[in-house]
């Protein structure tokens, strides 16, 4: 029988009923780490989903608990799903065919099709229509963590998702980082992935989560000038771009210590994409 070349991370918090759905949608080996959920869901998963390897970290992690996944995993590729994604019937052996094939593939970003009627994501509208070369598909410089598929140890060499973004918008970051380090990411289309998110609770709330993470981004990777633009259309954007500079603001000491520009080349490559229609 052949070995798995794909482990699925699931990263959760407070999400039970969620997972009872998803987990079944599952394949091959399973982590789930939780973050630090009140719900019981570390015991409950353990009980009805024996095969899934449950960590629990005891707090919010944010997004770099995905990372405690990745390094526990013992494959050469890792898939990330959240609580209420899943991937398509034979989209991880397809996935894991497509990297083997492509040795400097760090990330393969998926097609993601959402909730019932199945529409395409629009962020996979956008990459599909990526104006840079790639060799197994568009080149990307972002991803949807939920509907990406990534080489471990090129993950892991890149660090991983950082805690000064904390969660939301966090795939960018390492994107460029992986892509200054000469790997390459790709959307393949013909790898699908599911996402049936609830509606979100506070809308307003994940505006500012977004602006916010927006500048902290363009700090941490960005020439100067590009923060500036970052920062002022945040203040334009109303209310929420104003709350999420405040945050910004707590984070700033953080992002500024670990701040690396781009190489010239990956800068211009994100400026082509910013510019393309």
């Amino acid at each position: 029988m052949r070995q798995p070349r794909t482990t699925t991370v699931v990263a959760t918090r407070n999400r039970r009923e969620a997972l009872e759905r998803t987990l079944p949608l599952h394949t091959g080996p399973v982590i789930l780490v939780d973050n630090g959920s009140t719900d019981g869901t570390p015991a409950f998963v353990r009980d009805r989903f024996p095969h899934v390897r449950v960590v629990d970290a005891g707090r919010n992690l944010g997004s770099p608990a995905r990372n405690v996944g990745v390094e526990l995993a013992q494959t050469p590729y890792v898939a990330f799903a959240d609580d209420d994604s899943w991937w398509a019937e034979g989209a991880l052996e397809r996935a894991a065919d497509v990297l083997d094939a492509h040795p400097r593939l760090a990330v393969l970003a998926a097609r993601v099709l959402v909730g019932p009627e199945e529409r395409t994501d629009p962020v996979s509208v956008l990459m599909a229509r990526s104006p840079l070369p790639g060799t197994a598909g568009p080149g990307v410089l972002g991803f949807l963590a939920c509907g990406a598929v990534v080489r471990r140890s090129a993950f892991l060499e890149a660090g991983g998702f950082d805690d000064v973004i904390f969660f939301f918008g966090e795939e960018e970051r390492l994107a460029v980082d992986l892509a200054a380090r000469g790997w390459e990411l790709a959307y393949v289309e013909a790898v699908v992935a599911h996402h049936h998110p609830a509606p979100s609770r506070d809308p307003q709330a994940r505006l500012a989560l977004a602006a916010r993470n927006a500048v902290l981004t363009a700090v941490l990777r960005r020439p100067w000038p590009v923060v500036a633009r970052t920062v002022l259309r945040a203040a334009g954007s109303g209310r929420p771009g104003l709350a999420g500079l405040r945050a910004a603001v707590l984070r700033l000491p953080r992002a500024l210590a670990r701040r690396r520009e781009l190489p010239r080349e990956v800068e211009q490559a994100r400026e082509l994409l910013e510019r393309a229609p």
